[in-house]
């Protein structure tokens, strides 16, 4: 084929070969070639002097153009002055820069921080010995199937006959591109190994992309934003099973809407800086996490079904935006967690499928890289490169934007070959078996390598079988997670809480089964989006009885999940007991709070977080059988549970009583370890939440009755459908 003809129809897979400088007649001759679409005449410039050196001869009726010039006038580099009509315009020729084009591709295979350093669009300083270096930026992308990559954008009204990419041996397509700066709107076209075209795609590792109907990639310069959050970041390594963790999991779509006079559809990340950092400290939080915020083309996918794993969704403003929001909540102390989705990624265009007309990113046979449930595509664990390209994602999350933890969704879905397929739907591994080896070591390298290189940072495991050792670390042959989701605690305690209390005492195993296994793995209890969806109804409206009773029993259930162990997660909206479930075109019912019923369950909420953050017994030992103990968990008559949580040093005691019946008892014993005062924390029965300020006394006075196996016991009052937490104090 003719250069004239694949130049033009976009087919030329090495245009370093054709373009640029090259030289003849023992690298005597300097020749000169350029391809410049529907330009007329071309006149070569030295920047060292800003000269002219000569004009290149148009080839034919083709816009291939190329001059002869003496060695000697070599320019160090050089650009094009192009008449057009009555246009003329000056142009830096990029394929001068073949080297530099080159540089990611040495440097991309080291280590996984590379994916992000290296591929994608770079802005890069060119030093050729000028005065000044030449701004430009560099792009590569993994293609190694392709035949022809072209980089198309506004700067070359998306055009794919005028920016061919040079293909390499590593099967990266690289080109260096002067004047295209942070902004540029950009995509590559590829086509396959047959030379057909392909949809547009997105750059794999954009750090930007507008919104539909383009889904462009833009170029953006990670060194802009100036970070003021280093007394977070330096803080010394702490134990974070030590530490805690009251977790607000949110939408950012969906938290709060902005009013119809803003004329915006969601708040920016700047508006929820203000808003919710405010209403997170209010709240007593210490964490917030944030359904997936990677860029993702439909909204009501609410980010699970991400396209542009390196870029934060530019549906509430751009990655300084976002990186400010992050700032913002460091220095208000509170942490960031993300969802990360390795699990599946859609089919969209513009995204990872068939990339490059073959199947890169995921598994070719859809026994293994089709997901039935979701109608998606699973990566390849097993292709080096796909491995580098996720690792490396999380950690430039923890990099770039400073996140404190990623939670990983759907990693059963991971683990087992057979997830959601039935025989013959599925391939076994080499031993026969249903794991997938290949996930199982992609998910060990992750946590690794996010533990060696951020030690204060945490991956969380979303993980609903007994995988064994989900969160213990790799070298005892764990996945490496540090926290595991307590799916199991979940089912049982939501499941017996919407029982009508009269039969709760033949379920009362329920309640209780959860403490064989908890300290099994380093679980986070959580109360999460996937609960309060989908027709399962809000927390509020999973609960039985009448509007008292069920806001009782809400009040009474959190109470219990603050006092059992392991650390803790709410979804919005929980925490006003919200009676529709979510919806994610819809903010979380805030109109509720001019009521007293919400007002009080949020109160609730709010001094649950503040007692569970200043008493340590509640969050030290969350991990460590050590410290719990059960004071009774068999009186399943009167659907009664009592339990003793420990400091660290076994100094500070909290006994925790809950009610699950609407029945209260007057003169309940309780089972204790010591004589002395005993005060009443909290009491989720009371008045400010809405309760039913039943007869409960302040302080309790240890006495000589031994009870419930215990050496002494107290006297106290225990209202119905209500949660105790009382403090020995000597």
């Amino acid at each position: 084929m003719l250069l004239e003809n694949m130049l033009s129809q976009a087919k030329c897979t090495f245009p370093f070969s054709h373009l640029g400088v090259t030289f003849q007649n023992s690298n005597s001759l300097l020749v000169i070639t350029a391809w410049l679409p529907h330009a007329e005449k071309v006149e070569v410039i030295d920047l060292s002097s800003d000269g002219p050196i000569g004009e290149l001869t148009k080839s034919n009726d083709s816009y291939l153009f190329s001059g002869e010039f003496n060695v000697l006038t070599q320019p160090k580099a050089y650009s094009f002055k192009v008449t057009n009509g009555e246009t003329e315009y000056q142009v830096i020729d990029p394929y001068q820069f073949q080297e530099h084009a080159y540089h990611a591709v040495h440097y991309v295979d080291h280590s996984p921080e590379n994916i992000y350093q290296q591929l994608g669009a770079q802005l890069i300083n060119l030093d050729v010995g000028l005065e000044s270096p030449i701004q430009a930026t560099r792009f590569a992308v993994f293609a190694p199937n392709a035949s022809a990559v072209s980089l198309i954008g506004d700067f070359n009204y998306w055009d794919g006959s005028c920016l061919p990419m040079q293909k390499t041996d590593f099967g990266y397509w690289v080109l260096v591109v002067p004047g295209i700066k942070a902004g540029a709107k950009y995509k590559y076209q590829l086509k396959d190994a047959m030379g057909h075209e392909l949809p547009h795609k997105a750059d794999p590792v954009g750090f930007l992309a507008e919104q539909y109907p383009s889904h462009a990639s833009i170029v953006y310069d990670h060194q802009e934003y100036n970070w003021n959050d280093s007394k977070w970041q330096r803080q010394p390594h702490k134990d974070k099973y030590q530490q805690a963790m009251s977790i607000y999991e949110l939408h950012l779509g969906s938290w709060k809407k902005p009013g119809e006079e803003s004329g915006k559809r969601f708040l920016s990340y700047r508006d929820l800086a203000v808003d919710l950092i405010a209403y997170i400290k209010d709240m007593g939080y210490t964490h917030i996490e944030l359904l997936p915020v990677s860029e993702f083309p439909f909204d009501g996918s609410w980010g699970y079904q991400p396209v542009g794993l390196f870029s934060p969704t530019s549906r509430f403003g751009g990655p300084d935006d976002f990186k400010y929001f992050v700032d913002q909540c460091h220095q208000n102390e509170i942490g960031v967690i993300i969802d990360w989705v390795p699990a599946h990624f859609p089919e969209d265009g513009h995204g990872l499928a068939r990339f490059d007309g073959t199947h890169i990113y995921e598994y070719e046979d859809p026994r293994k890289g089709w997901h039935p449930d979701w109608n998606s595509c699973i990566y390849d664990f097993g292709k080096d490169t796909v491995r580098q390209f996720l690792v490396g994602n999380a950690l430039f999350w923890m990099d770039k934007y400073h996140i404190d933890g990623l939670r990983v969704d759907a990693v059963a879905s991971m683990l087992y070959l057979d997830y959601s397929r039935d025989k013959g739907e599925w391939i076994p591994n080499v031993d026969g078996g249903n794991h997938n080896y290949e996930a199982i070591s992609l998910l060990q390298w992750m946590n690794k390598a996010v533990y060696e290189k951020y030690p204060n940072g945490m991956t969380i495991a979303e993980e609903s079988t007994s995988f064994s050792k989900v969160s213990r670390p790799v070298f005892e042959g764990g996945l490496g997670f540090g926290f595991k989701w307590n799916m199991g605690w979940m089912n049982d305690s939501l499941h017996y809480i919407a029982k009508d209390p009269a039969y709760r005492r033949y379920h009362h195993n329920e309640i209780t089964f959860s403490m064989v296994y908890a300290f099994d793995e380093s679980f986070i209890l959580p109360i999460s989006h996937d609960e309060v969806v989908h027709g399962k109804g809000s927390l509020l409206r999973k609960m039985p009885g009448d509007e008292w009773q069920q806001a009782a029993n809400l009040r009474a259930y959190a109470g219990f999940m603050y006092a059992h162990p392991g650390k803790k997660l709410n979804f919005m909206g929980n925490e006003i007991g919200q009676a529709e479930e979510w919806n994610h075109d819809s903010s979380v019912n805030w109109h509720l709070l001019e009521f007293d019923k919400h007002r009080g369950i949020q109160s609730l909420y709010r001094d649950l977080n503040k007692i569970y953050v200043k008493y340590p017994a509640l969050y030290e030992l969350d991990h460590d059988h050590k410290g719990f103990e059960w004071i009774e968990h068999g009186n399943a008559q009167q659907s009664v549970l009592s339990v003793l949580r420990k400091s660290n040093d076994a100094k500070q005691k909290i006994y925790f009583v809950v009610n699950f019946t609407p029945v209260p008892y007057d003169n309940f014993k309780l089972g204790v370890q010591d004589l002395g005062e005993y005060q009443l924390l909290l009491s989720s029965d009371d008045e400010k939440y809405w309760g039913s300020a039943y007869n409960t006394q302040e302080t309790y006075q240890g006495e000589g009755d031994a009870w419930n196996g215990q050496p002494y016991s107290i006297s106290l009052s225990l209202p119905p459908l209500a949660s105790l937490f009382i403090l020995f104090k000597g």
